[in-house]
């Protein structure tokens, strides 16, 4: 049985956020809950993770253990079936260096080429990558337009 005694509150009334350094009269003025001195009772001070005063973070200090592919992955260029239609014309290749000559891609690129699926593709266009996604081979095939796999 529900009774007054029983009831709670189940919206509480949220607490305004206190307002820092506003005069003696808000608790929390003169020095803003920062201290007198240093570095950070200065307006602007943020210190970066582990900063140590200009001492040698102790992080850096640690021997750097592990592996990372990282600097094995070569990057990758993707490319949606939508952005060949719009780029590309009836008859032309599509290719890392077609890209570099549309000013797609960069011109020093080590960078090979993934074909995806997005959008849908009109144009009449051969097509040099390095690797397709499934469903960009399905619309491919769909479309029954050329398309070679490079190494």
């Amino acid at each position: 049985m529900i009774t007054l005694s029983t009831l709670k509150n189940e919206h509480p009334k949220v607490k305004p956020k206190r307002r820092l350094g506003r005069g003696p009269g808000s608790k929390k003025g003169k020095t803003a809950a920062r201290g007198y001195n240093g570095y950070k009772s200065r307006s602007g001070s943020k210190k970066r993770f582990g900063y140590e005063g200009g001492q040698m973070r102790t992080f850096s200090k640690l021997p750097k253990k592990g592996f990372s592919r990282g600097r094995f992955l070569k990057p990758i260029i993707e490319l949606n079936l939508s952005k060949i239609n719009e780029i590309y014309n009836d008859g032309e290749v599509v290719s890392i260096a077609t890209l570099i000559e549309k000013k797609q891609a960069p011109r020093k690129t080590k960078a090979t080429l993934k074909i995806l699926a997005n959008g849908e593709i009109d144009k009449k266009v051969t097509i040099e990558a390095h690797s397709f996604s499934k469903t960009a081979i399905k619309k491919l095939e769909e479309k029954k337009l050329t398309y070679k796999k490079l190494k």
